[in-house]
Protein backbone atom coordinates (compact mmCIF):
# COMPACT_ATOMS: atom_id res chain seq x y z
CA UNK A 1 0.00 0.00 0.00
CA UNK A 2 1.41 3.71 -1.35
CA UNK A 3 1.72 5.76 2.09
CA UNK A 4 0.53 9.53 1.25
CA UNK A 5 2.88 11.24 2.42
CA UNK A 6 2.01 13.49 5.83
CA UNK A 7 -1.50 12.20 5.83
CA UNK A 8 -0.45 8.62 7.42
CA UNK A 9 2.70 10.90 9.31
CA UNK A 10 5.13 9.69 6.17
CA UNK A 11 7.91 11.43 6.47
CA UNK A 12 10.93 10.98 4.48
CA UNK A 13 14.31 11.79 6.17
CA UNK A 14 14.95 14.62 3.92
CA UNK A 15 11.65 16.16 5.78
CA UNK A 16 12.55 14.80 8.91
CA UNK A 17 15.88 16.63 8.72
CA UNK A 18 14.16 20.03 7.71
CA UNK A 19 11.45 19.62 10.73
CA UNK A 20 14.87 18.87 13.11
CA UNK A 21 17.00 21.87 11.92
CA UNK A 22 14.19 24.38 12.70
CA UNK A 23 12.88 22.86 15.42
CA UNK A 24 16.74 24.19 16.51
CA UNK A 25 16.30 27.72 15.53
CA UNK A 26 13.44 28.80 13.50
CA UNK A 27 15.03 30.81 12.40
CA UNK A 28 17.47 28.94 10.22
CA UNK A 29 17.54 30.68 6.50
CA UNK A 30 16.70 28.76 3.87
CA UNK A 31 20.24 28.49 2.04
CA UNK A 32 22.06 27.39 5.43
CA UNK A 33 19.04 24.79 5.89
CA UNK A 34 19.55 23.53 2.28
CA UNK A 35 23.53 23.54 2.97
CA UNK A 36 22.13 21.03 6.37
CA UNK A 37 20.09 18.58 4.48
CA UNK A 38 22.41 18.53 1.14
CA UNK A 39 19.52 20.76 -1.28
CA UNK A 40 19.31 23.26 -3.37
CA UNK A 41 17.77 26.02 -1.87
CA UNK A 42 14.65 26.18 -4.29
CA UNK A 43 14.37 22.17 -3.08
CA UNK A 44 14.22 23.16 0.63
CA UNK A 45 11.92 26.53 0.20
CA UNK A 46 9.46 24.06 -1.63
CA UNK A 47 9.35 21.63 1.04
CA UNK A 48 9.10 23.72 3.54
CA UNK A 49 6.25 25.25 1.53
CA UNK A 50 4.83 21.61 1.53
CA UNK A 51 5.32 20.64 4.82
CA UNK A 52 3.51 24.26 5.85
CA UNK A 53 0.40 23.72 3.56
CA UNK A 54 0.19 20.61 4.75
CA UNK A 55 -0.54 21.54 8.64
CA UNK A 56 3.36 19.64 9.53
CA UNK A 57 4.53 22.94 10.50
CA UNK A 58 1.82 24.92 12.26
CA UNK A 59 4.13 28.01 13.08
CA UNK A 60 7.29 29.82 13.65
CA UNK A 61 7.55 31.04 17.25
CA UNK A 62 9.61 32.20 20.22
CA UNK A 63 10.36 30.51 23.62
CA UNK A 64 9.96 33.77 26.58
CA UNK A 65 11.38 33.36 30.11
CA UNK A 66 7.92 33.95 32.08
CA UNK A 67 9.96 35.03 35.13
CA UNK A 68 11.80 37.51 33.07
CA UNK A 69 8.78 39.43 31.64
CA UNK A 70 7.52 39.44 35.06
CA UNK A 71 5.15 36.40 35.51
CA UNK A 72 7.58 34.27 38.10
CA UNK A 73 5.16 31.77 39.18
CA UNK A 74 3.88 29.04 37.03
CA UNK A 75 0.67 26.67 38.03
CA UNK A 76 -1.83 23.58 36.80
CA UNK A 77 -5.45 23.67 37.43
CA UNK A 78 -7.58 21.01 37.40
CA UNK A 79 -10.73 22.36 36.13
CA UNK A 80 -13.94 20.71 36.84
CA UNK A 81 -17.21 22.93 35.68
CA UNK A 82 -20.37 22.74 37.62
CA UNK A 83 -23.45 20.68 36.10
CA UNK A 84 -24.26 22.85 32.86
CA UNK A 85 -21.10 25.26 32.93
CA UNK A 86 -18.65 23.19 30.65
CA UNK A 87 -19.42 25.76 28.04
CA UNK A 88 -18.77 28.97 29.87
CA UNK A 89 -15.89 27.49 31.78
CA UNK A 90 -14.40 26.39 28.38
CA UNK A 91 -14.78 30.17 26.89
CA UNK A 92 -13.53 31.62 30.49
CA UNK A 93 -10.43 30.18 29.75
CA UNK A 94 -9.88 30.86 26.41
CA UNK A 95 -10.46 34.88 27.22
CA UNK A 96 -8.21 34.77 30.15
CA UNK A 97 -4.80 35.48 29.42
CA UNK A 98 -3.01 34.17 32.05
CA UNK A 99 -3.73 30.66 30.93
CA UNK A 100 -1.04 29.91 28.56
CA UNK A 101 -2.24 26.58 27.44
CA UNK A 102 -5.50 24.50 28.41
CA UNK A 103 -6.41 20.80 27.32
CA UNK A 104 -9.30 19.64 27.26
CA UNK A 105 -9.29 15.94 29.29
CA UNK A 106 -10.94 12.81 30.51
CA UNK A 107 -11.11 11.48 33.66
CA UNK A 108 -12.96 13.70 36.88
CA UNK A 109 -11.90 16.57 35.79
CA UNK A 110 -12.84 18.63 31.97
CA UNK A 111 -9.31 20.73 32.17
CA UNK A 112 -5.87 21.23 32.77
CA UNK A 113 -4.81 24.42 32.36
CA UNK A 114 -1.32 26.14 32.67
CA UNK A 115 -1.93 29.97 34.23
CA UNK A 116 1.44 32.11 34.93
CA UNK A 117 0.86 34.64 36.68
CA UNK A 118 2.79 37.52 38.67
CA UNK A 119 1.91 36.42 42.27
CA UNK A 120 0.21 33.83 44.98
CA UNK A 121 -2.57 36.86 44.87
CA UNK A 122 -2.58 36.62 41.89
CA UNK A 123 -3.43 32.89 41.56
CA UNK A 124 -5.94 33.38 44.02
CA UNK A 125 -7.87 36.28 42.14
CA UNK A 126 -7.26 34.42 38.98
CA UNK A 127 -8.97 30.90 40.90
CA UNK A 128 -11.54 32.87 42.35
CA UNK A 129 -12.84 34.21 38.91
CA UNK A 130 -13.93 30.34 38.45
CA UNK A 131 -15.28 29.40 41.48
CA UNK A 132 -18.85 30.42 40.81
CA UNK A 133 -18.97 27.99 37.62
CA UNK A 134 -16.52 25.32 38.58
CA UNK A 135 -14.31 23.58 41.16
CA UNK A 136 -10.51 23.45 41.02
CA UNK A 137 -7.24 21.79 41.94
CA UNK A 138 -4.15 23.80 42.41
CA UNK A 139 -0.58 22.67 41.61
CA UNK A 140 2.16 25.16 41.64
CA UNK A 141 5.00 24.77 39.40
CA UNK A 142 8.26 24.03 41.21
CA UNK A 143 10.76 23.40 38.83
CA UNK A 144 10.51 22.00 35.16
CA UNK A 145 11.78 18.19 34.63
CA UNK A 146 11.44 18.46 31.05
CA UNK A 147 10.50 21.42 29.01
CA UNK A 148 7.70 21.06 25.92
CA UNK A 149 9.55 19.83 22.80
CA UNK A 150 8.38 18.37 19.33
CA UNK A 151 7.27 15.00 19.71
CA UNK A 152 10.26 12.11 18.17
CA UNK A 153 10.02 12.26 14.88
CA UNK A 154 10.85 8.88 12.48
Amino acid sequence: MKRIRYVDGALDALDTEILRALTEDARTPIRDLARKIGLSAPSTTERVRRLEEAGVIEGYTVRINPAAVGLPLGAYLRIRPMPGELTRVAEMLAALPQIIACDRVTGDDCFIAKALVPTVADLETLIDGLLPYASTNTSVIVSTTVAQRVPPLQ
